[in-house]
């Protein structure tokens, strides 16, 4: 089996636990509607050159961008704000261990929804996951943030568990750099829209 598909795995954790990391970061200097929409903006930047560099134009399909911007509403505006405004609210090392149920949400959907077989290593590791997470949750109390401010990266990690059931049936149509474009690219405007309508300034 080739370890390609895990090296990209392992270096996507990596780059989310980085980007954690820098947007605590951020945030001590703004606030999370303003770091929210400058992250999204530099995604759409680059994720359009890389598009228009890389992907051949084949992997261009308008049957898939429904699915697409779909996935961009519920995981990219909906569970990245939320994973934003988590991370002001815990912290970054509760918010992060909280949102990294995501795959177990995943793994649940992908056997109701897609009809994958469950394994031992899966059921293995969605419970280390789980796990883990407990555990790191209940340390992070001692911080002092409000047990209630928790449901911000639960619903977080509901949100990328959902999409990524999405993102797979928009994959089986089209190249991923193409669908990560667009789907950065509707939560770019859905963010906006709502700015715009809550009167945010």
């Amino acid at each position: 089996m080739s370890l390609t598909p895990h090296l990209f795995a392992l270096a996507g954790a990596v780059s989310s636990a980085l980007a954690t990391i820098l947007i605590r970061q951020g945030l001590q200097h703004g606030n999370f509607y303003v770091g929210f929409w400058l992250n999204v903006i530099v995604g759409v930047v680059g994720l359009w050159a890389a598009v228009l560099a890389l992907e051949p134009a084949e992997a261009y399909r308008a049957t898939a961008i429904p699915l697409f911007m779909l996935s961009g509403i519920i995981g990219t505006a909906g569970g990245r704000l939320l994973r934003f405004v988590g991370i002001e609210k815990v912290g970054a090392a509760v918010a992060a261990s909280i949102t990294n149920l995501n795959p177990f949400i995943a793994t649940g959907l992908a056997i109701l929804v897609l009809g994958e077989r469950v394994t031992l290593p899966i059921v293995a590791g969605t419970g280390v996951i789980v796990l883990g997470t407990t555990l790191l949750s209940l340390s992070g109390r001692r911080v002092g943030f409000r047990p209630m401010d928790l449901v911000y990266p639960f619903l977080s990690a509901a949100c990328f568990g959902a999409v990524a059931i999405i993102r797979k049936l928009g994959l089986s149509q089209a190249g991923p750099l193409f669908g990560s474009a667009v789907n950065i690219t509707t939560a770019l405007v859905t963010f906006t829209i709502f700015l715009l309508v809550s009167g945010y300034r």
